[in-house]
């Protein structure tokens, strides 16, 4: 189920998405991986799910936006009733890329169901979601469409921020061959100068680079933000998900050291820094969440200078979430601790299964309800940072994964380290 609910907010979401399911397929992987359950029993789990997988409508091997949790039916949204044809439905890239991410986890956690897992896989093609526009004429041309719509074409927006969670569909189609090495290179670090509106003037050289496969060449405009002197690429809203989920399964701190190895550090500073030292909470971790009330609405939260969207699209700064801590957790070990024990400490967002889902920080409201997908990045940062590597053990020995690797071995980004602040690859996830 999507989300559950305590204390007056709605009790039960019987509804799932391709993310939620990926999520729990992770949960169980990284609960055997710490003992929480047993080998035999993690691979019963994940066996049980696979097969449920299987018998749910898909359109190409790709899921569909909702399913319900009570009849397996896909449905046209949350609460809403089956959809009566596939003509219409949104096929969401970034959804599609979680659930791929964790058929590759699976296959490799365990071997049993590599010939399941691998055929649910390799079904999807993600060559759908690539706009082949001329990239002479067409700035957007080369990157990932944010989704599909069947029987109709391709959505009207492309995804043009390389560092948001859409990604890993980048990651994941690259990786499978199914997209070509121009998604890497044409979609932007920072958002192209011409773009006046976003939220700061970007700066850094142009690049040339060599594509590993198709040998083309592409100049690279690798710019970057600043705040307080911290150099870093921004997301597009300013959460800490757009940035910090990725690596909880691609090994970007040991693969992409001058890339995203050191960006997903830099960008966890500069929003601690932003949070606690500009808005002045005593708590840090704007990130889309659950509102923080009983109602059981959900709002995209983000640190304005973090995100490169301008002040008139900025995401809500009105909710602290716990799983930003847990997200930060690999990557900024002290602090990221030292957050989840004040959030303990200072508000009543600790229940009966764990965290809840948000806190206002000022006021001290919590918004009492668990999201699958919350929580599982909770589960994963804490496998990550206990295990040195979680889920990306599994994930980095995948051929998906290793033909990926030369795009993060020869990027480069325009930034330095944060003052004070050191790289931490020792992750042995990725080696």
């Amino acid at each position: 189920m999507d989300n559950i609910g305590l204390d007056g907010a709605p009790a039960q979401g019987p509804y799932t998405s391709p993310t939620d399911i990926a999520m729990y397929l992770w949960s169980i992987v990284a609960a055997t991986q710490m003992r929480i359950v047993t080998p035999p029993q993690g691979e019963q789990l994940a066996a049980k799910a696979l097969n449920a997988i299987q018998d749910l409508q898909k359109w190409n091997g790709f899921l569909l936006s909702w399913y319900s949790t009570n009849s397996g039916k896909a449905i046209n949204g949350p609460g809403q009733g089956p959809i009566t044809s596939l003509n219409g439905q949104f096929i969401s890239t970034v959804d599609n890329g979680w659930y791929a991410s964790s058929l590759i986890v699976v296959r490799n956690a365990f071997p049993a169901l590599y010939q399941q897992a691998s055929k649910l896989f390799s079904a999807m093609n993600f060559g759908v979601f690539y706009d082949q526009g001329n990239e002479s004429t067409n700035i957007n041309a080369g990157q990932m469409y944010g989704g599909y719509y069947v029987g109709k074409g391709p959505a009207g927006f492309e995804y043009g921020n390389l560092n948001t969670d859409p990604r890993i569909a980048a990651y994941i189609g690259i990786g499978s061959h199914n997209l070509p090495g121009d998604v890497w290179w044409r979609t932007w670090r920072a958002l192209p100068a011409s773009f006046t509106w976003q939220t700061q003037v970007p700066q850094g050289p142009t690049v040339t680079y060599t594509d590993p496969y198709s040998h083309k060449q592409f100049s690279v405009a690798e710019t970057h933000y600043t705040y307080q002197g911290i150099s870093y690429v921004p997301s597009w809203g300013g959460s800490e998900f757009e940035a910090l989920m990725a690596p909880l399964v691609v090994p970007e701190a040991a693969w992409g050291q001058t890339n995203f190895g050191l960006n997903d550090i830099n960008y966890a500073e500069a929003s601690i820094q932003y949070e606690t030292k500009s808005l002045k909470y005593p708590v840090w971790g704007l990130s889309p969440a659950s509102t923080p009330d009983k109602t059981g609405g959900y709002d995209a939260y983000g640190a304005l200078p973090l995100g490169s969207a301008g002040p008139s699209n900025a995401y809500a700064q009105s909710a602290v979430t716990p799983y930003a801590s847990f997200l930060a957790l690999p990557f900024l070990p002290q602090q990221a601790f030292t957050n989840i024990q004040k959030l303990q400490s200072l508000y009543p967002i600790y229940g009966p299964y764990g965290f809840f889902d948000s806190v206002n920080p000022t006021t001290g409201t919590v918004g009492t309800r668990y999201l699958v997908l919350d929580q599982a990045m909770i589960l994963a940062g804490i496998d990550d940072a206990l295990n040195h590597g979680g889920l990306q053990r599994y994930y980095a020995v995948d051929p998906v994964a290793q033909a990926m690797k030369p795009y993060l071995n020869i990027t480069k980004f325009s930034i330095t380290p944060a003052p004070g602040l050191q790289l931490n690859n020792a992750s042995s996830g990725g080696n």
